[in-house]
């Protein structure tokens, strides 16, 4: 593809982790709930045990295994199971709440806002993210992320990687796949998108999972670009 996207009209982004920064917010906002109560854990692994339900939680639904269910519920299912697991018991049900609300405070990156600003004035942008709406719209007001339209899992009452999430986005916004383009920093995300006609870019987040655990890069050519930022990808797209 040419370096201005070709027949590129939306970009449809990952958010949790490629647009946001989803471990030390979740880990910061534990802190904040848990320690005043007396509760002292590790607050990063804390977070990394949470995301860890993430992909099982999901895959229940995409199995067909339990109905459609938004990601707000089944996040706060298994904070619950979480917080019996490492102890930290007798939360009131408003304490629970407010922590499982921390996924709608997540931190940017620092590159995310000024470089969706920039691809705004050029692009549709939308979420294409297994968040529920309600969810990214707390999220897009807490952190001034610039979305023109929020899509993904629960439009397509489905978890990404599933192919309709893909393509009731394009559907809703009125685009052929190969005229969006699906931004994220994981593999598998993209490969599922380019598989329904998606144009590609990988983001580099190598601290999504933390110092000291690697992630590694796709082979050169895996996608259509590679970027180590959103403003490197407006740069790319200029």
């Amino acid at each position: 593809m040419t370096a201005d996207g070709g027949a590129v009209r939306a970009l449809t982004f990952d958010v949790f982790g490629t647009v946001v920064d989803w471990r030390s917010s979740v880990a910061r906002e534990a802190k904040a709930v848990l320690a005043p109560l007396g509760h002292e854990l590790d607050w990063a692994d804390f977070a990394d045990r949470w995301r860890a339900r993430y992909q099982p939680a999901m895959e229940q639904v995409r199995s067909g295994a339990r109905t459609w269910t938004i990601l707000d519920d089944l996040h706060r299912e298994n904070l619950v199971a979480l917080l019996a697991d490492v102890g930290a018991r007798g939360l009131a049900d408003a304490q629970v709440d407010r922590l499982n609300g921390a996924w709608r405070r997540l931190t940017p990156w620092p590159d995310s806002v000024e470089g969706l600003n920039r691809l705004k004035g050029r692009y549709l942008l939308a979420t294409c993210s297994n968040g529920d709406v309600s969810m990214m719209t707390d999220l897009a007001r807490h952190s001034g992320l610039c979305w023109d339209a929020f899509l993904g899992a629960e439009p397509a009452r489905n978890y990404k990687p599933a192919p309709e999430v893909y393509d009731r986005a394009a559907e809703l916004l009125g685009l052929a796949p190969q005229e969006c383009m699906m931004v994220a920093a994981h593999p598998y995300d993209l490969k599922s998108a380019a598989a329904r006609g998606f144009r590609t870019a990988y983001v580099h987040r190598p601290l999504e999972f933390g110092e000291g655990r690697e992630v590694r890069r796709p082979d050169p050519g895996a996608f259509d670009l590679a970027v180590d930022s959103l403003t490197a990808l407006a740069d790319t797209l200029a």
